[in-house]
């Protein structure tokens, strides 16, 4: 009915344009120009599988509006083209869906419980189903994380299930559809390596030499070279891989994305802005000799440093690589089986968050959606989750700016956290509470940001003056918060009591 059109068609964002470009390209172009078209300011910067997948969809969008497909239609947005690409989102997160209930077998049942709150499947599934951050990147900011979300939660469980090849597979299709998965890539590789191309443990747990299986590493090489050859084997034939790699990984862009990501880079610039106004104000710094936008200057993609050294893409790898050494080292040296993999996975996605290059808000998804599996099972990780979740989806927050927008991100968030620390508290309520008071106290201090920053700002004089001001409290405030929860998830791998390790 037209109500329902109006409705998927009420909100939208900039990727809404980009896709619908990306299948403009992909469906009236030759595969030769597809990583060279730049007539859009939105040129195609996903690996080809995503580009394949693509060309797909435009199968199906011709039915709806041949004219999405012409890539000089620029900001296309017939009312057919919109629900076009709403339906594709809603339609491919069957994937999302089915990877759900696959975790969801993963989880440990109590005996004989009752009451559907305190069965853990019951709630990881709300979990992962409901989850605030999935709802507004894709549902409402307009993206297909849904369904890449599905092969990382799919390839997940596989893992939990034993079924290494499966679950190697499909991380490998993953990584060739959306290349921000390398993050967790790290954590795949020592696994598979350790426990399972070496059959067996000694009895201390440490790495048996003699039981290193060579067709068990033929077998995983052969399946991502494979996937990799499907994806990127025509772009090699045609000698375009330098090109096709220059649009993945844009080291031009600048440290930050337009809008901070809470990590450390947005402390170290916020220490730096500080610096600057307090060395300005001491007479010790001239504020003509100063980057024009480091005193007044909103959140800039080029931000330059005017007391502290700038930062490098050099920089930022060698601090990632560092962050997520130790967790990589402790499934080489104490696996813990499947649940020690998953744990590895949230440090580097955590790990790659904090230190990366141009982070985007939207990447602190990759530790959520795997935490809810291990918030549902043990009592300290589900403290972690409700700080690392409500932090993380308060941080996206600023991608919903119009204030008609501002009534649907509250309730959405509210009803999320809500269920969460309540369905938690239940499951886990024979072991004491979750969060310490001091936590509490922070996670309240989020409510005193947001009435700050949506409400009291906008209506203050500084709007004008100081515009940049709402996302530099949130992205600061909310920095802490996850970087807290990486340092307990890092307590929670290295100080876990030995295991027997279990034999995969």
């Amino acid at each position: 009915s037209q109500q329902h059109v109006n409705v998927i068609s009420c909100i939208r964002s900039t990727d809404f344009e980009v896709h619908r470009n990306w299948l403009a390209i992909t469906h009236s172009l030759p595969v030769s120009r597809w990583y060279y078209e730049n007539t859009s300011e939105w040129t195609l910067d996903y690996p080809p599988l995503f580009a394949w997948f693509e060309l797909g969809l435009s199968q199906v969008a011709r039915r709806f509006d041949a004219n999405m497909l012409q890539v000089e239609n620029l900001n296309y947005a017939s009312p057919a083209t919109v629900l076009f690409q709403r339906l594709s989102v809603i339609v491919t997160d069957v994937v999302f869906i089915y990877a759900a209930r696959e975790c969801c077998r993963c989880v440990r049942e109590p005996k004989g419980s009752r009451d559907v709150l305190s069965r853990p499947s019951f709630v990881l599934a709300v979990l992962l189903l409901w989850n605030f951050g999935l709802l507004v990147v894709d549902h409402i900011h307009f993206q297909y994380n849904g369904f890449l979300f599905g092969f990382l939660l799919l390839s997940v469980a596989k893992h939990l299930q034993s079924q290494h090849l499966q679950g190697a597979l499909l991380f490998a299709f993953l990584l060739n559809l959306k290349h921000i998965y390398l993050y967790v890539a790290p954590a795949y590789g020592v696994y598979l390596l350790r426990s399972y191309c070496f059959a067996q443990d000694n009895k201390d747990g440490s790495v048996r030499w003699s039981s290193f299986s060579p067709l068990r590493l033929l077998a995983l090489g052969a399946i991502v070279t494979s996937v990799c050859a499907l994806s990127f084997g025509p772009f090699i034939a045609m000698g375009q891989l330098p090109q096709v790699l220059s649009r993945l990984f844009p080291f031009k862009r600048g440290l930050c994305h337009a809008y901070w990501a809470p990590n450390i880079w947005a402390l170290y610039n916020v220490l730096d802005k500080s610096l600057a106004v307090l060395g300005v104000r001491l007479k010790l710094l001239e504020e003509a000799e100063l980057p024009p936008a480091s005193m007044t200057g909103g959140l800039v993609q080029e931000f330059e440093h005017s007391v502290l050294p700038s930062v490098t893409p050099a920089v930022t790898l060698v601090c990632t690589l560092l962050s997520i050494l130790p967790a990589v080292a402790s499934i080489w040296l104490r696996p813990h089986g499947a649940q020690g993999f998953l744990r590895c996975l949230l440090l580097c996605a955590l790990g790659c968050f904090m230190f990366g290059w141009h982070v985007h808000e939207k990447a602190i998804l990759i530790a959520i959606l795997p935490l809810s599996i291990l918030a549902v099972e043990s009592r300290e990780d589900a403290g972690i989750f409700l700080i690392l979740t409500t932090t993380g989806h308060y941080s996206l927050f600023p991608l919903l700016f119009t204030p008609a927008e501002l009534p649907i991100k509250v309730v959405l968030m509210l009803m999320f956290t809500i269920f969460s620390f309540t369905a938690l508290r239940k499951l886990h309520s024979a072991q004491g509470s979750l969060l310490h008071p001091l936590e509490v106290i922070y996670l309240l201090g989020l409510v005193a940001v947001a009435i700050a920053c949506e409400v009291v700002f906008p209506l203050s004089p500084w709007q004008q003056r100081l515009p940049f001001l709402p996302l530099l409290v949130t992205s600061v405030y909310c920095a802490m918060g996850v970087c807290y929860a990486f340092l307990r998830l890092y307590a929670s791998l290295l100080l876990r009591r030995e295991e027997k390790p279990k034999q995969l």
